[in-house]
């Protein structure tokens, strides 16, 4: 009885077991998988079939539970792991894709959200890229220059023959060139003057007249040798320009050395100097250091200058081939389209203004191509050549002068040599010596204008103040763009009148006068 009823009891267990385990089976098989539908068979055939004690029953239970456990763990590790790139991606764009169809182009959408302007309104058009319409400029220009190419060429035929470059007149200009050496004689004399002064043996009014009498003898001597020998423009223009640098060189080698010469002696009677006046330099004159002047590309002297380490030799090279090609350049427009525009017009103050006034906007073309020519030879080419040769190391020749607003910004960076010079020796004596500002820079062009006619009107043989004149101008016009720069801050006005006034309008206007004045003379002499 006792075994029958222990039997039962077991049996009883075991059955309760048993359906125990298939209701967990089928649990675990709804969301485990094939592994745990096996592993719960394999432990109901065990214990149906087993005739062992309940130990080893409960044993045999508790490995499979165990089995089970560590299979559902190992399922969940692989679902926590991350879908690779290319899934992810995929998961995501669909995201995006839904979202925007189901809300970005529904109708009840708004499309307008904010208050924009139009990108060609006054106060986006400078905020954004216009380099499409730049592109768009340079094929017009393109078109529009092959087109006045072959007209001309149709029209004048080939006009460049070798007389260009040289011919037989230019001998005649041998004075000139004999005078352009002789004018070294004037720094050698302006030296010796401040090395007598360095000795004390003459005092400072003696060294102001003998400085006075070297730089009125240097800019008078080219003046006088032009104006008695029948010489060619470009001789003349070429002797002026260089006689003008000299005087400006000897200018400011007298002052700097003058003021070094006062700081000197301040210091040797143990004066203290104020704390914005550093003695840098002091007053030591040495011929080498006046030699070095007068090569370097800068019109201000001072003792010492920074210097480059060596010389690069093949940048140089490339340089000065540039500057053959450009300056051939410069000469083919002047000679193939200046040349006969100027030949066919009249004087712009006589004859029909209208007529005058198309033959100025003729030439204005390709006058602005001479003068962008010229300003890269010169500011960019020739000077940035002989500071490499010299190892002159501040090349800041010109500043970005075509962004000008404003006449005075124009001048300030457009010939940085010039300027410096002016506010060094022109502008801040001026205010030290109680001028207000606007007179200082009246005195600076009126300093500009002299000698713009001068480099003009003695090559030409004819002092008519056309230059003059025209450099006198920019004072009225500084006011102009000055008022136009406060009235309109956000726009380009002031560059545009700055561009219409120098290229269009003053540019070629000067040079038909100066050519009828030069035909003129021509005429009479004849």
């Amino acid at each position: 009885m006792a075994i029958s009823d222990v039997h039962e009891t077991s049996v009883a267990g075991d059955g309760a077991n048993h359906s125990s385990l298939r209701r967990r089976h089928s649990r675990v098989a709804s969301s485990g998988g094939n592994m745990f539908d096996e592993a719960a068979a394999s432990a109901e055939a065990v214990m149906i079939d087993s005739s062992g004690s309940d130990d080893s029953l409960n044993e045999r239970i508790g490995a499979a539970r165990e089995e089970k456990v560590k299979e559902k763990q190992k399922q969940k590790e692989e679902d926590r792991k991350p879908p690779d790139h290319a899934s992810r991606n995929e998961v995501h764009d669909g995201e995006r894709a839904a979202a925007g169809d189901n809300f970005t182009y529904r109708a009840s959408v708004p499309v307008h959200r904010r208050i924009k302007d139009s990108p060609l309104s006054s106060r986006n058009i400078f905020k954004q890229s216009h380099a499409g319409l730049f592109n768009l400029c340079v094929v017009v220009l393109i078109a529009v220059n092959s087109r006045l190419i072959i007209e001309n060429i149709m029209k004048y035929g080939w006009l460049i023959n070798s007389g260009f470059w040289f011919s037989s007149k230019s001998l005649r200009d041998w004075p000139l060139l004999m005078c352009c050496i002789s004018l070294n004689l004037f720094p050698l004399a302006a030296f010796m003057v401040e090395k007598l002064a360095q000795k004390k043996r003459i005092s400072e009014p003696v060294i102001f007249l003998l400085h006075t009498i070297i730089m009125t003898g240097e800019i008078s001597f080219p003046v006088l040798v032009i104006l008695s020998c029948d010489s060619t423009f470009l001789s003349g223009l070429t002797l002026m320009m260089v006689a003008c640098i000299i005087w400006l060189k000897l200018v400011s080698y007298a002052h700097t050395s003058h003021d070094l010469r006062s700081l000197s002696l301040s210091i040797e009677k143990g004066e203290t100097l104020p704390n914005n006046l550093n003695m840098e330099h002091p007053y030591r004159v040495s011929f080498r250091s006046m030699a070095y002047f007068m090569a370097a590309p800068t019109l201000c002297y001072q003792p010492s200058y920074p210097r480059t380490p060596s010389v690069r030799k093949g940048w140089a090279f490339r340089q000065l081939i540039k500057l053959v090609i450009f300056t051939g350049l410069m000469g083919f427009i002047i000679e193939q389209y200046m040349h006969p525009i100027v030949q066919n017009s009249q004087h712009p103050f006589k004859g029909n203004l209208l007529y005058g006034f198309e033959r100025t906007l003729k030439l204005s073309v390709p006058n602005v191509y001479v003068w962008l020519c010229m300003f890269y030879c010169f500011f960019h080419l020739w000077l940035n050549i002989l500071a490499e040769l010299v190892q002159f190391g501040d090349r800041e020749f010109y500043k970005d002068w075509w962004n000008a607003k404003t006449v005075d910004e124009y001048w300030r960076n457009w010939n940085m040599p010039v300027h410096k010079w002016m506010v060094r020796h022109i502008y801040f004596p001026c205010i030290r010596h109680g001028m207000s500002k606007n007179a200082a820079v009246l005195i600076a062009f009126l300093i500009s204008a002299v000698f713009h006619e001068l480099c003009i009107a003695v090559p030409c043989h004819k002092f008519k103040l056309w230059a003059f004149i025209g450099i006198m101008f920019q004072v009225p016009l500084s006011i102009v763009t000055n008022f136009l720069r406060k009235k309109c801050k956000s726009s380009m006005v002031g560059n545009m009148v700055f561009w219409f006034t120098f290229c269009i309008l003053g540019q070629p206007m000067c040079v038909l006068l100066y050519y009828h004045d030069w035909m003129n003379r021509h005429r009479e002499h004849n």
